[in-house]
């Protein structure tokens, strides 16, 4: 039996994520195999732009990016460099990923596709696993978690190296893939190598199946928790007391959502949710952007920045 090619696997991933998608889209390229073995893909089946972010972090970067668009040339698509800059809290890793996303957002009003695979999702498993980040943190990437589009969650690194050795693409070998002081390069070049060994192969689909099977499980606690919300958009506390708190917890993030209160934690809903099933009382709740939720005649308010 001959083996399938690996540029059309990765193009049939792109393909069957392509009618869910509505506008036009951008591949989002760093040069390396994944993306570009994405764009590729995707300029197979549709017309598309590609947008490189220049994080600057790197002597050399202005190149590789100019490298990076090079290649797309013959293949016939458009590329725009965007320059960033790289600060803020959460160290290089986090503050790197915030200023690529934040960039591409601003460049492109559509959906933007990512080069994020099996491997990627296998990584971000484990990362919440070890930080206690919850279950969503556990269900991993979407494949379509708009503006965000992710065709190759199913794909292994190796296919997309694959893909770009059959298309004579060269991608960009990136040193901070190999440098331990980075998280996500520990995790994947000595604790899933380890488990491997362990747990004698598969882990790293097994890691993104589990992703899978949690993500169905919250649609359909989402899609509880949003008809409690409909049927409760005053957020009395009589029409929340009754459900398992797990639930509250997902009308409580839908409703501060809403009211634009940014960057919710596990933390911050139980904290809220309290104010439902462990009330005595108690003050309001200090929520991130200024907000506070608080407890007030039976229904539960949320006071904007500035209105306490």
């Amino acid at each position: 039996m001959v083996a399938a090619s690996a540029a059309l696997i990765v193009r049939k991933a792109v393909k069957d994520l392509l009618p869910s998608i509505e506008g036009p889209v951008a591949v989002a390229v760093s040069g390396g195999a994944d993306s570009l073995a994405l764009a590729a893909a995707a300029r197979m089946v549709t017309e598309v732009r590609a947008l490189i972010v220049d994080h600057g972090l790197q002597q050399g970067s202005a190149e590789v990016a100019r490298e990076a668009a090079a290649q797309l040339e013959p293949l016939d698509i458009r590329a725009e460099i965007l320059e960033v800059r790289v600060n803020g809290p959460g160290g290089t890793e986090a503050a790197a990923r915030r200023a690529r996303y934040e960039a591409l957002r601003a460049a492109h009003d559509g959906v933007i596709l990512l080069g994020h695979t099996l491997d990627d999702q296998a990584e971000t498993v484990l990362l919440g696993l070890g930080r206690g980040s919850g279950p969503r943190s556990i269900a991993g990437m979407r494949p379509l978690d708009p503006p965000w589009g992710r065709p190759l969650l199913k794909i292994r690194r190796t296919v997309t190296a694959g893909a770009c050795a059959e298309l004579g693409l060269k991608p960009w070998c990136d040193p901070h893939n190999s440098d331990p002081v980075f998280t996500r390069v520990r995790l994947r070049h000595e604790v899933i190598p380890l488990m491997e060994e362990v747990l004698q192969g598969g882990v790293a689909g097994a890691l993104a199946r589990t992703a899978g099977q949690l993500r169905e499980d919250l649609d359909a606690l989402d899609a509880l928790a949003e008809t409690i919300y409909r049927d409760n958009e005053n957020m009395l506390v009589a029409g929340l007391l009754p459900h398992p708190a797990a639930l509250r917890r997902r009308v409580l993030r839908r409703w501060l959502k809403d009211a634009g209160v940014p960057e919710l934690t596990d933390g911050h809903l139980r904290s809220v949710d309290a104010l439902v099933g462990e009330w005595r009382g108690q003050g309001g709740v200090w929520l991130p952007g200024g907000f506070v939720a608080c407890r007030s005649h039976g229904r539960l308010c949320v006071q904007p920045p500035g209105r306490t």
